[in-house]
Order: structure tokens, then C-alpha cells, then sequence
């Protein structure tokens, strides 16, 4: 099978199960793991670089009412592949490209790859996303074997925070201007042993104030701009501590572990758990303390 993955978070999935060998095309975001590099690049941004988030945000919002793609799709490498699937989605347009988009581009090309849409708006439908892309690929045990462990170090995380205080936790998704979180980032605040100050999962993130922010009364704030990996978010994250004096600010590898629907969902739960209910004697089991949990939060953390 030769596969075309038109969105990060389903690279991932595809590697995962072990698909990944079967992967032939993929975006210029895809980097993880980092053998995803090594693949024919099929779809680019149409974004120009160097943006500021506002400038992003503005960016975003004229090619919205303009119609316009903000990703471009090479078609010549689509048909030089000729995939036998496609993986895209249908949750985001500013996250990947639009699946109209690819069927027009596959029925021109007279490519008769099936095309598979990805659309998770939970956690429980990420995980339905890892086992459907197992199937279609005919990595199913494989998937479900994913799945399984993913539980597994969900129901390790809740034992750990079980019984805790639950601290008010703000995660804004972005920062210039501030959006509150959604989809499946409040049922990550849940599970980690927070309560969300805002945001309601399953739902689209939504643009607020800062007074919004500040009136939602957070005990912690979690600076996870989609896009941006730690050391963006850490920049990112001097501005916003300026709303919250007195309150905890933590800047997350946002890109990688909060924002793409994929396996490491789980690692970023840990990371939070961490943040909210630290640990003086960090368990040494070997399967909780795989994702190098104490290592980022000790670098992360805004003095």
C-alpha cells in the first residue's frame, strides 16, 4: 500500500501502528517521528513565514472571508506517488487542507486513491481515529495494541491524581488574540485533575478577552498556541504572565502534545498532571515515567 498523509496527526497514527514504512507522502508540518522527514513532501503552507500570532490571526481570518486555501497541494507529486490512500481530515481548515480540496485535485488527476477523513472532536474519538486507520491499513491488532496502552497510562494518571484538590486550569490555545480552549483539550484538563476555567470539550476553541481570561479565575495557566512547540510557547508566554500576576504559567510543547489529535494526547495528560499535582517521589515504573514527564516540566516552567 502506498499512503499519502495530508496532516500531521494522522503521520503519526500511521507510524504508530506501523504503517509507517507504507508512507510516501506527507505535509511540510510533518516531523514526528522524525523518519516522517523522509518522505516526499505533497502539501505546503500558503501562510507567509515569520508571523507574528496576531498577524497569524489576521492572516487566518481575510483568507477565510476571501475563500482562499491556506495550504497549497502539489499536484504533480500527488500523481508522481499515485497513492493507493489518502489520509486527510475535515476538523480544522487552518490545521491541514480542506478535503474538498483533495478530491477535486485526486478526481482531476484521475487518481482513484480511497480517501480517508479524519474529524475527531474528543478523545474518545481520537482513539476511534487510531483504530480506524489500523484497519484501513491492515495494521488492526497493531492499532488496537495502541489504544490499549493509551488507556492504560490514562488509568495510571487517574489513580495518581485521584482524590487531589482540583485546581481551576486555563489553557489558551492561542494568545494573540486569546482563545480558550476546545475539542479535546478540557477532557485533558479533566483527566489530568484539573477543572477547565473555560472551554467545553468536544467544541471548537472559541476567541475571548483577557478579561474573560482573568475573570474565569484560574489557579493555573497553560500557554499551548497550536503550532508552536516548547520554546515557541515559552516566548509566547512572557506576555501572557503580564495578565495573571501571581499565577502559575506554564508554556507546553503545544504542537506535539496538545494540539494533533494523535497517540501523544497521553504524554501531554501526563505533562499537566505534573503541572497540577507534582510529585516529590516520582514513580519509577518505567511505563509512567516513559514520557520523560519530569524532565520538560523542570524546564518549563516560567520564573
Amino acid at each position: 500500500m502506498r499512503i499519502v498523509s495530508l496532516i500531521p496527526s494522522a503521520t503519526e497514527i500511521l507510524f504508530a501502528v506501523g504503517a509507517g514504512d507504507d508512507v510516501v507522502g506527507v505535509t511540510f508540518e510533518c516531523d514526528h517521528p522524525p523518519a516522517a522527514r523522509e518522505r516526499r513532501i505533497v502539501s505546503t503552507s500558503a501562510m507567509p513565514e515569520g508571523l507574528a500570532p496576531r498577524e497569524i490571526d489576521d492572516f487566518v481570518a481575510a483568507a477565510t472571508r476571501a475563500g482562499d486555501d491556506l495550504y497549497r497541494l502539489d499536484a504533480g507529486a500527488l500523481a508522481e506517488i499515485d497513492a493507493d490512500l489518502v489520509v486527510t481530515q475535515d476538523l480544522c481548515a487552518v490545521c491541514a487542507i480542506d478535503v474538498g480540496t483533495v478530491d477535486e485535485a485526486l478526481s482531476y488527476l484521475g487518481c482513484r486513491a480511497e480517501v480517508a477523513t479524519l474529524d475527531p472532536h474528543t478523545l474518545d474519538d481520537v482513539l476511534d481515529t487510531i483504530t480506524e486507520v489500523g484497519r484501513l491499513t491492515g495494521y488492526a491488532t497493531e492499532a488496537e495494541e495502541v489504544v490499549a496502552s493509551f488507556r492504560a497510562r490514562l488509568a495510571a494518571v487517574a489513580a495518581r491524581v485521584e482524590g487531589r484538590d482540583r485546581p481551576r486550569v486555563l489553557v489558551l490555545e492561542w494568545t494573540d488574540p486569546p482563545y480558550s480552549p476546545g475539542h479535546w483539550i478540557p477532557e485533558m484538563v479533566d483527566l489530568a485533575g484539573g477543572i477547565p476555567s473555560l472551554g467545553v470539550a468536544g467544541t471548537r476553541s472559541s476567541r475571548i478577552t483577557w478579561d474573560d481570561a482573568t475573570a474565569s479565575r484560574p489557579d493555573v495557566v497553560v500557554c499551548a498556541p497550536c503550532g508552536y512547540d516548547v520554546e515557541g510557547s515559552a516566548a509566547l508566554a512572557e506576555d501572557v504572565r503580564e495578565h495573571f500576576p501571581g499565577t502559575p504559567v506554564w508554556a507546553v510543547d503545544a504542537d506535539g502534545l496538545f494540539a494533533r489529535p494523535g497517540p501523544r494526547l497521553v504524554e501531554g495528560i501526563e505533562v499537566l498532571a505534573g503541572i497540577l499535582h507534582p510529585d516529590p517521589d516520582p514513580d519509577p515504573d518505567p511505563e509512567v515515567s516513559a514520557a520523560g514527564v519530569d524532565e520538560h516540566l523542570r524546564l518549563r516552567r516560567l520564573p
